[in-house]
């Protein structure tokens, strides 16, 4: 296994650390006071803009997209994980590197299945930072860990798709500039289980689309939100179907699974920034007569989670080793595996450096509540733990299925 970076990814790497450290985190005070000044949790601050200019100009756009495109270079999945991995440190990072969820997720699906018309009118906005776009699957009514039980509607009328459904956690929704949804749904709900759904773009301002709420995550609302949504009737071209008639459950492990990785490969930069706030907070602090980095039960804080950080980085890596050398369907075991396990490391060490910090560390003044917040939610998004437990077992047992 080879995990060596290639000279450019090294390149970038330089570029991004600098990047970060000199823009990045002196925006993320000005980015939350001119949400706070627009009155709209969900306005895009003028610094974002600022960023995004200043990201492109130095290369630093688009860095996830692992297939060439007239607009992309295409990075493998080992050179992308260090610099997803120090964008994960920051929340707003992902956003100026155009680089965030759904986004991603959405223009990965465009790029492998769409038409030569589609990615013209989605696609290529969405790789210029032009416009926001939404994913449409999880369902209120339903266990949406089973991406079979979709019941939203989409039925053929002539020269149409008529669209009907109910969805939730709809992340990017409440987002002005979220122009297109890619909704999933069933065509044939009589079929077979895995050919029953299937893909339909649908613009946002589309008649019979409608926001019901926002959806907080612990109290947090993210600007881009995560949307409650009503699909009443909505009706789109039949053109605007994404791939085939049936294939949307095939569509949607191909959409999740590199989402999966890069959520995994974020989460290891939050963890990584946490225990840098811990270890500075425990070298400035004194309590009971001494510096708090004194203490046998704060080192062992900090010692385990090193000791976490670095072996959830080396199961990432080898996750995307796979990825880039055996193809994500080969490497879905190790994707799985992954997922449960970044997200509990990061949670354990975010939480970790909330207790060095006392209760400083549950306020707005360090990042780490709402780093927090987002690493619970990610034993949820993208499939449960218990989902993905189960698919690594099943995978382990069918090595000592009987022959025959």
């Amino acid at each position: 296994m080879d995990f060596e970076m290639s000279a450019k990814a090294r390149a970038l790497a330089g570029t991004l650390e600098t990047f970060m450290r000199e823009r990045v985190y002196p925006a993320e005070a000005v980015y939350e006071q001119q949400l706070r000044d627009a009155g709209d949790p969900h306005a895009q601050p003028a610094v974002m803009g600022e960023l995004q200019r200043e990201a492109r100009a130095l290369g630093l756009w688009n860095l996830f997209l692992p297939h060439a495109t007239e607009w992309t270079e295409g990075l493998s999945n080992i050179d992308y994980a260090p610099l997803a991995e120090l964008t994960g440190r920051s929340v707003i990072a992902p956003e100026a590197l155009n680089c965030s969820a759904p986004d991603t997720g959405n223009m990965e699906l465009l790029t492998l299945f769409g038409t030569e018309a589609q990615r013209t009118r989605w696609l290529k906005p969405l790789l210029e930072g032009e416009i926001r776009s939404a994913f449409l699957m999880t369902e209120p009514a339903v266990a949406s860990s089973d991406a079979t039980n979709v019941q939203c509607r989409i039925e053929r009328d002539g020269d149409d798709f008529v669209i009907n459904g109910h969805k939730w956690w709809i992340s990017g929704a409440g987002d002005a500039r979220c122009r297109i949804g890619i909704v999933m749904g069933k065509t044939d709900p009589d079929g077979p289980a895995h050919r029953q759904q299937s893909m339909v773009l649908v613009p946002m301002d589309t008649p019979g689309v409608r926001i019901v709420r926002d959806l907080l995550v612990f109290g947090y609302n993210d600007r881009e939100g995560h949307c409650e949504v009503v699909l009443d009737d909505v009706r789109v071209p039949a053109e605007n179907l994404l791939g085939e008639v049936g294939a949307g459950f095939a569509m949607s492990q191909a959409r999740l699974g590199p989402g999966r990785i890069h959520h995994c490969m974020r989460s290891i930069g939050a963890a990584e920034r946490a225990l840098e706030l811990m270890c500075r907070r425990a070298r400035s602090r004194v309590a009971f007569g001494g510096p708090l980095a004194d203490r046998g039960v704060v080192q062992a804080a900090i010692a385990d989670s090193r000791i976490e950080i670095d072996q959830a980085r080396l199961l990432t890596l080898h996750a995307a080793w796979l990825m880039d050398t055996a193809g994500n369907k080969a490497a879905r075991g190790a994707i799985s595996a992954i997922k449960v396990a970044v997200p509990l490391m990061a949670s354990r060490v975010i939480d970790r450096a909330i207790q060095v910090h006392g209760g400083a560390g549950l306020s707005q003044d360090f990042p780490l509540a709402q780093a927090y917040a987002h690493q619970r939610m990610l034993r949820l998004a993208d499939g449960p733990d218990e989902v993905h437990r189960r698919a690594v077992a099943r995978l382990e047992l069918r090595k000592y299925a009987p022959e025959g």
